[in-house]
């Protein structure tokens, strides 16, 4: 058999020599063939582990939204699951009060807003597309706080505009509201946490 007629034989989506190149895993983000292959290896020396189940890693990412006027408008927070939908590729979930605030003319069980959690390859992409398209976009943008990390490896930050998401179309955008992501990581303590997220790119402040 002629080695042109190897190559097709070979199954679709595996690793085939082409020159120097070679086309990328299958089914795998470009940040976390990054991860793999260049930041778990730069981890282990900056923070001296001996073991890999010690390198820092992402495990999911969480994005809450909430709406203070869905007690005056129900219909918001189908919007805003819709809108949560089409940014992480992932339909959301609308999330319910749990207990009754009069105050607020809250319900227990009323719909107040949307959450998605991301793991695996959606979570890498969402990760990619939130550091190199939408906060770039941010109106002032000069780098994120060091004062997101909650002490326990976690990232907190928050949007105020859904439009800095390419995905969103701006002229069918009936309001503009912020969201609320978390990033959780295998890490024990903020420093690990941020050495992952800094070398996969996050743009923090100096």
């Amino acid at each position: 058999m002629a080695k042109s007629e190897e190559k097709k034989s070979k199954k679709e989506g595996s690793t085939v020599k082409a020159g120097t190149q070679t086309k990328p895993a299958a089914g795998k983000n470009r940040l976390q063939l990054k991860y793999e292959k260049e930041t778990a290896g730069g981890l282990k020396k900056s923070l001296n582990v001996k073991s890999a189940m010690q390198i820092p890693r992402l495990e999911k990412i969480v994005i809450n939204v909430s709406l203070g006027d869905a007690t005056q408008n129900p219909k918001l927070v189908q919007v805003a699951a819709d809108e949560l939908t089409t940014i992480t590729g992932q339909k959301a979930v609308v999330t319910k009060a749990k207990k009754a605030i009069s105050n607020f003319k809250l319900r227990e069980g009323m719909p107040i807003g949307a959450a998605v959690t991301l793991r695996r390859e959606k979570m890498y992409s969402f990760l990619d597309r939130l550091m190199n398209l939408a906060l770039p976009r941010v109106r002032d943008f000069r780098g994120l706080p060091n004062k997101g990390f909650d002490g326990r490896g976690n990232y907190n930050l928050g949007l105020k505009e859904q439009i800095v998401f390419p995905e969103i179309n701006y002229e069918r955008v009936d309001k503009v509201r912020g969201m609320n992501i978390t990033i959780c990581t295998s890490s024990k303590d903020d420093a690990g946490a941020k050495a992952l997220l800094e070398q996969l790119g996050m743009p923090f402040r100096k």
